[in-house]
């Protein structure tokens, strides 16, 4: 299994601080990997009791049998994972709060290669970062797969997204948005994304929200955001070149007008 290595954070002591009021409700956090999963968690989490939260494990389909205490209704944790949709699923979540996080399929193969080529990253695709490959070669393995080690773009969003994308208690949230107004919560925007975002998960905005977000928000507790990120040996493009944005839009037909990216994002 792949192994990220993550330095704690110093967020509990915050949250301690805010003394957020209790969830009367199970709230999943679900993404897409590399998405912006960590931002999402420690955000939502100033706005929960860390008595509430569920820290062990991040939950995926492989392990969902094994954490299903995550989502007991007697209990009320914020959990987190990269959950596919499937019948198992759709059924254990049925009475959970659920955001779903994800983000523009050709940023998405960016941030992928450079977490694959990252020091915090651990699994059996090591050797991609001997630096015997293109970086050419490398995108497009972000967006075909590694056979019998990484699944194909197409598989990660149908799997991970669209199909969550029919349930009517899933809010989606694009990860573009939630960097946005995070990073400037001062706006009437901004305002207007966490109120629903909170609401959603069961949690009434409180006077001080601009201030835990700006405390969850802060990239130094982020582990695996891009600027901690290290040992990276190849360079990775701001911009996915212009023949992979056609390898994606090959390999995964629609996906981005489903996801309301329209050719300007």
């Amino acid at each position: 299994m792949p192994r990220i290595i993550v330095k704690p954070d110093s967020l509990d002591e915050q949250t301690v601080r805010f003394a957020p009021a209790p969830l009367t409700q199970p709230l999943f956090l679900n993404s897409l990997q590399k998405s912006g999963s960590h931002l999402l968690k420690n955000i939502v989490r100033m706005f929960v009791p860390i008595e509430q939260q569920y820290r062990e494990q991040f939950i995926q389909w492989q392990n969902l049998q094994q954490h299903l205490e995550a989502f007991d209704p007697t209990r009320n944790f914020m959990s987190y994972g990269h959950l596919f949709f499937s019948d198992a699923s759709a059924i254990e979540l049925s009475g959970v709060r659920k955001i779903l996080l994800f983000r523009d399929p050709y940023d998405w193969v960016l941030s992928r290669a450079r977490f694959y080529l990252a020091d915090q990253f651990v699994s059996n695709t090591d050797y991609l970062k001997e630096g015997r490959l293109s970086i050419e070669d490398l995108l497009s393995l972000m967006v075909f797969g590694i056979g019998n080690k990484a699944p194909s773009l197409a598989d990660m969003y149908e799997f991970n997204v669209a199909a969550w994308l029919g349930s009517p208690d899933v809010l989606p949230v694009k990860f573009e948005d939630l960097r946005r107004h995070s990073e400037d919560p001062e706006t009437a925007e901004a305002e207007g994304f966490f109120s629903e975002l909170l609401e959603s998960s069961g949690i009434a905005l409180p006077s001080d929200w601009k201030e835990r977000v700006r405390v969850g928000a802060d990239p130094a507790q982020s582990a695996t955001a891009r600027g901690n990120l290290s040992g990276v040996s190849l360079s990775v493009p701001d911009e996915l070149p212009e023949r992979h944005k056609r390898l994606v839009d090959y390999c995964a037909p629609g996906l981005r007008s489903l996801l309301g990216y329209s050719a300007a994002n």
